[in-house]
């Protein structure tokens, strides 16, 4: 997942995510692995990588109004949002 800030949001923003967002995160299955915050240059300010066993899981988590409800509160806090799913090969991840 990768998004920016929105702008006068920051404290908001990274008080959620430390109380909520991670730890629902972890609730749903999907294991944090790498957060990458860009302070200076192109590209998200945000890059979020989770992990999860297997594809038929995160789709049910996807689908979840768990997630759903945790989604839309990030929202609030983040412009530019986007998120892919890759599969893991044992090697260094690449956008």
């Amino acid at each position: 997942m990768k998004w920016d800030i929105k702008v006068g949001r920051e404290q908001p923003y990274f008080e959620f995510v430390m109380r909520e967002f991670a730890p629902g995160l972890i609730q749903l299955g999907i294991e944090p692995a790498e957060v990458w915050y860009t302070i200076y240059g192109d590209g998200p300010q945000m890059l979020t990588i989770g992990e999860i066993n297997n594809l038929e899981k995160l789709q049910m988590v996807l689908e979840s109004s768990d997630w759903k409800k945790l989604h839309g509160k990030l929202q609030l806090y983040v412009s530019n949002y986007k998120q892919r799913i890759v599969a893991h090969n044992n090697r260094t991840f690449q956008l």
